[in-house]
């Protein structure tokens, strides 16, 4: 038994009907590396065979009685295989479109609680003969980062690995906990948290007095010196509430070119990123003419290690608030002062503490976290202030060297992280081999054009290649751009 952490927790509160609080991944995969052929029933006998190295995959939630304290983790006596490994399939030929469409029915449907919180999707028909997998998990089950080391439990670095360790075989006799020793825990860690809260508002004051320093610093004088700060964002047409329905896009660009991009301007990979994303939103808003005349503002999560003890947990995220200074005409000025801005994020990110958001999600109740989240949604409380952002946006490191699952070499990656009310767009970003793949997710209704999103992300990234003097790209991707073609996307304005 492993209780949540709070902020673990939080993501489980936070989820309604229209908020659905997974991430997940699509992955397309070359067949014709498996030993022997591929085979959906192979497939699904190697996931089952290493699922069992990692507890994470065969655990399932437990409520505390009467919500005295966070969910605990236990062991699934009834885990199915076949329930979590489920095969569908494409109109042949499929492509990145269709694959994109069968993500967003499945990103747009809730995992069951009462199971481990994940499914792997095997998505037979692509084209060229490939095969794809889609897999969704529950955020409080997996950050970013825990995320990948997560999945690296399923794939090899080489197509035929041999045998490998011994597989443990499940453990026998697992039984739920009572409701007697689930109450007496949650009271017991009840117990100490007058004592923790006096403690914490005591760092909190003094970390925020901090931050106001840092901002004060005449270094941090400038219009992009510093981080932004929540509920200062411009409304957009994609900062509504949402509804259940999601769409996905995917785009990918070359790592090499956005590394030739940080040699030249002195900035780093995620400030060119962040750049590039700016560039195609900015073409976005000023095609719908709402470009807004100051910044966009972006929430980017960090992995952190928090600066004391805390519960174990699988979540270690907190975020910085950027400014996406998409007003901005020159790309290559968009880039610097987004790499000002992200630096002076960074310091005031560190001022105020990495575990902060860790410590006070602990406090996180149920019934308040999960009461207030249900009536923001039902009363659209998001459309009646400013917006707390406008875009989550994630770069995450992928490896640089192929991978495999069950013999088939993975080809491309696009990750998906969740979206919520009034931040009806989240684009994650992962490296995989030399190529940076882009993950759109959204709610139609709030960003019905999100694939004209995706078309001008690697124009975002010629214009800024043009602006630093550097020559066009060196890397297309064939497969984004007949995707965004059969979407019925028409070529870029100039």
């Amino acid at each position: 038994m492993e209780r949540l952490s709070g902020l673990d927790a939080s993501f489980l509160y936070l989820e309604g009907p229209s908020l659905h609080m997974h991430v997940a991944i699509a992955v397309v995969f070359d067949p014709t590396t498996v030993p022997g052929g591929y085979s959906f029933d192979h497939l699904q006998a190697q996931i089952e065979r290493r699922t069992r190295r990692s507890p994470v995959f065969q655990r399932r939630l437990v409520e505390v009685p009467l919500r005295l304290g966070h969910p605990v983790w236990v062991r699934d006596p009834a885990f199915d295989i076949q329930y979590h490994v489920r095969r569908t399939a494409v109109p042949r030929p499929g492509g990145l479109l269709e694959l994109a469409e069968l993500a967003g029915d499945i990103t747009g449907r809730q995992l069951d609680r009462s199971r481990p919180l994940w499914e792997i999707w095997v998505v037979e028909g692509l084209v060229h003969g490939r095969i794809a997998v889609i897999v969704k998990m529950h955020h409080s089950t997996v950050d970013g980062v825990s995320g990948a080391a997560l999945l690296s439990v399923l794939f090899d670095v080489e197509a035929d690995p041999g045998p490998g360790p011994e597989e443990p075989a499940p453990a026998e006799g697992a039984r739920t906990p009572s409701s007697a020793l689930l109450v007496a825990e949650a009271v017991a860690a009840r117990a100490v948290k007058p004592f923790e809260v006096g403690l914490d508002l005591l760092r909190t004051g003094q970390r925020l007095l901090n931050v106001r320093r840092v901002r004060l610093d005449p270094e941090h004088r400038g219009p992009h010196s510093h981080g932004a700060l929540p509920l200062t964002a411009p409304r957009t047409s994609f900062n509504g509430s949402l509804t259940q329905r999601r769409q996905v896009a995917f785009s990918a660009i070359g790592l090499a070119d956005v590394k030739r991009l940080t040699r030249a301007t002195g900035t780093t990979v995620n400030d060119v990123v962040l750049a590039v994303c700016t560039g195609a939103l900015r073409r976005y808003l000023a095609t719908g003419d709402e470009l807004p005349g100051k910044p966009l503002v972006a929430v980017v999560p960090v992995s952190v290690r928090p600066e004391r003890s805390s519960p174990a947990g699988s979540n270690r995220v907190s975020s910085l608030f950027v400014q996406l200074p998409a007003q901005l005409d020159d790309p290559l000025e968009r880039l610097l002062a987004i790499g000002e801005g992200t630096k002076g994020a960074k310091e005031e990110h560190s001022a105020l503490g990495a575990d902060t958001l860790v410590t006070w999600a602990e406090y996180a109740t149920a019934t308040t976290v999960g009461a207030a989240a249900r009536l923001y949604s039902r009363l659209r409380l998001a459309e009646r202030h400013r917006p707390i952002a406008n875009i989550v946006i994630s770069n995450v490191r992928g490896p640089d060297f192929p991978l495999f699952l069950a013999g088939a070499e993975m080809v491309e990656a696009f990750p998906l992280g969740p979206v919520m009310d009034g931040l009806g767009v989240n684009v994650t970003i992962m490296s995989y081999r030399g190529t940076l793949y882009w993950g759109i997710h959204g709610c139609p209704d709030t960003m019905p054009r999100i694939w004209e999103l995706a078309r001008d992300v690697p124009v975002a990234l010629d214009e800024l290649l043009a602006a630093a003097d550097l020559g066009p790209a060196t890397f297309r991707s064939s497969e984004a751009a007949d995707a965004i073609r059969a979407a019925g996307v028409g070529p870029p304005d100039p």
